[in-house]
């Protein structure tokens, strides 16, 4: 008989995951060679996920649920699964997210997570470590999810100007980012605002941060330090940061004096030539 690894479904939403694909296929009497070739994946790769040994995909999940009919089941499980993936200390960050009706976010350095591009994503998460950089870069993309909510929060960025002169993964990768950035210029849910260098001093030296407000709980405040987060509800931090993001948001650009600036930083630093 063959020796079949067998997952404990409670030990984690990845291993949860892995038994629920393996007990639908099984139900439907195909081998994990029968089930990849009707996805159009490999077989190995089919075998990988049920014993929690790779991450499964979006695309994966709705092309099983579609193949085995298990009513939408492993497209609705791959959510958790991959927030479930993030750093322990950054996970109770991504429930805010979720949950969230407004999230206001200064900026110092790079684009805020939530608006990265997936080339973006994988040139800041690969700087210093490329290992399982496809797992980690998809892991970080699927907290974009939210803005496709029926009902989306309210997403309100101040970047640095000093962000988009940045050169993070080179001018393709840049150009990309800062086009994404510029789809949203009519999009009232998705406000991005640049505080120019010309402002001088303001009230951000200290740090990025966000602001996250819901519909009846405290609203709560996040900074983040090297591989640590801190959340807080705290009153005064809260009354603190609030102050500070309101004079951000009066010392940067408008909304349309932002969207033309990053459109010509973009055209200046990032144009097309560069792209051969």
């Amino acid at each position: 008989m063959t020796n079949i690894n067998v997952l404990d479904p409670g030990a984690s939403p990845l291993d949860y995951y892995g038994y629920e694909l393996r007990r639908y296929r099984e139900a439907a009497a195909l081998t994990q060679r029968q089930l990849g070739d009707i996805v159009n994946y490999t077989g190995s790769l089919v075998g990988q996920i049920e014993t929690a040994r790779k991450l499964p995909t979006r695309e994966f999940s709705e092309r099983v649920d579609a193949a085995l009919g298990t009513g939408g089941s492993l497209s609705r499980l791959v959510e958790l699964v991959l927030r479930s993936q993030l750093p322990a200390w950054f996970q109770q960050v991504a429930e805010l997210e979720v949950r969230a009706t407004e999230i206001c976010t200064f900026q110092m350095g790079m684009v805020h997570g939530l608006l990265q591009t997936p080339e973006y994503v994988r040139a800041v998460l690969g700087a210093l470590d490329d290992t399982d950089l496809d797992d980690r870069s998809a892991v970080r993309l699927a907290r974009q999810r939210i803005f496709e909510k029926g009902e989306p929060p309210v997403f309100w960025m101040v970047l640095s100007e000093a962000a988009l002169h940045q050169e993070i993964g080179g001018p393709a990768t840049m150009r990309g980012q800062l086009e994404l950035l510029l789809s949203f210029e009519n999009n009232p849910r998705i406000n991005i605002q640049v505080l120019p260098f010309a402002a001088g001093a303001h009230a951000g030296l200290t740090g990025s941060f966000t602001v996250f407000r819901f519909a009846s709980d405290p609203t709560i405040v996040y900074t983040e330090g090297y591989g640590s987060g801190h959340p807080t509800a705290n009153p005064d931090t809260v009354k603190n940061c609030s102050l500070r993001y309101d004079h951000l948001r009066a010392s940067a650009l408008s909304l349309r004096e932002s969207a033309e600036l990053i459109r010509r930083v973009m055209e200046d630093r990032y144009g097309e030539q560069e792209l051969a």
